[in-house]
């Protein structure tokens, strides 16, 4: 009999097509651990989506369960230290929304830097009045502070410097050469790029290391007037440094597609600024990244079914436990 999948809410229907191949499938809309326990007592697989999270306690009532896939990048939401304890392998598709989440990151950039929905909504006033327009900026000369030279932070370089900026770089990860090569200038720390930037976007994972990096002290280093961008995760940023920030003028302008806690309540002050354009956590939602990343996590669901060693396994300390797999 085929090993039984549950998806934790819908995918593309080219994802569900290629786990069909080889997989019984279920779509379930259960968001409790307890409800996804329930439909999950008998699966080899379960591919999560935002809810419910992966917990020690689900994985470990689900117990033919022989791998976690998880559709997206980022794997904050599965207890990755339990999976490895418990032997479970989990698979991602790190890179599949890069583009996506690039794009976005330079889009609010230049919204912000052309006032765009300020603008947009004065002229459906028919407010034309042009003395209100002289705080627009050009991007071609400034310099570009990017925090996380991965995936997408390297493509928002790319398209930055197409524009004509500087691009000046943070990695603790990526040796200097690397940084080049990826078509940076690397700094030697975080304050370095703070203190230069007339732009700081970030691109980094949300760790212990990471979380409210972009606080009130680190904020203090940046330049008068900055625009800050953040399309990675909400919990990098110290929302109440930033909203202090973004009222006194410290901080020009703000692009958030990321907050804390999310959704974000339609009450918060940050979503009061006419300085801040704001999205839902959709940055690496497109048609292109909605059927890449579904097919992309799905076919390492299918190696580790079928015995093989998936391309991306996101605890690699577990394989050599994996005897097997091939």
């Amino acid at each position: 009999m085929k090993p039984l999948v549950i998806l934790a809410g819908p995918i593309h229907a080219d994802g569900i097509k290629q786990l069909e191949s080889e997989a019984r499938v279920i779509v379930s809309s259960e968001e409790t651990e307890a409800g996804m326990i329930k439909t999950a007592q008998e699966a080899s697989g379960i591919l999560f989506r935002a809810k419910p999270l992966c917990t020690r306690s689900l994985m470990a009532a689900c117990k033919e369960l022989k791998v976690v896939g998880r559709h997206g990048v980022g794997l904050d939401t599965i207890d990755l230290p339990a999976a490895t304890e418990l032997g479970i392998p989990v698979v991602h598709a790190p890179g599949s929304n890069s583009n996506s989440v690039a794009e976005h990151a330079i889009m609010l950039m230049l919204a912000l830097a052309k006032q765009a929905v300020v603008v947009d909504r004065r002229t459906r006033l028919a407010d034309w009045g042009k003395s209100r327009w002289q705080g627009l900026l050009e991007m071609n000369g400034r310099t570009l502070g990017v925090i996380g030279v991965g995936n997408v932070g390297r493509r928002v370089a790319k398209t930055a410097a197409a524009l004509g900026m500087r691009v000046i770089a943070y990695d603790k990860y990526v040796p200097a050469d690397e940084l080049r090569n990826r078509g940076v200038e690397p700094m030697p720390d975080l304050a370095s790029v703070l203190r230069q930037a007339d732009v700081v976007t970030c691109h980094t994972p949300h760790t212990d290391e990471t979380h409210h990096m972009i606080n009130a002290d680190t904020i203090a280093l940046m330049k008068q007037g900055v625009i800050f961008i953040n399309t990675s995760r909400g919990k990098v940023q110290d929302e109440d440094a930033l909203r202090v920030a973004l009222e006194t003028g410290k901080i020009r302008a703000a692009g958030i597609d990321v907050f804390e806690e999310e959704p974000v309540s339609s009450d918060s002050r940050l979503l009061q600024l006419d300085n801040v354009i704001v999205s839902p956590h959709i940055a690496g939602v497109t048609e292109e990244t909605t059927r890449g990343t579904a097919m992309q996590v799905t076919a390492e669901m299918l190696r580790v079914l079928r015995g093989e060693k998936p391309h991306v396994l996101g605890n690699p300390d577990l394989w050599p436990r994996l005897g097997h797999l091939k």
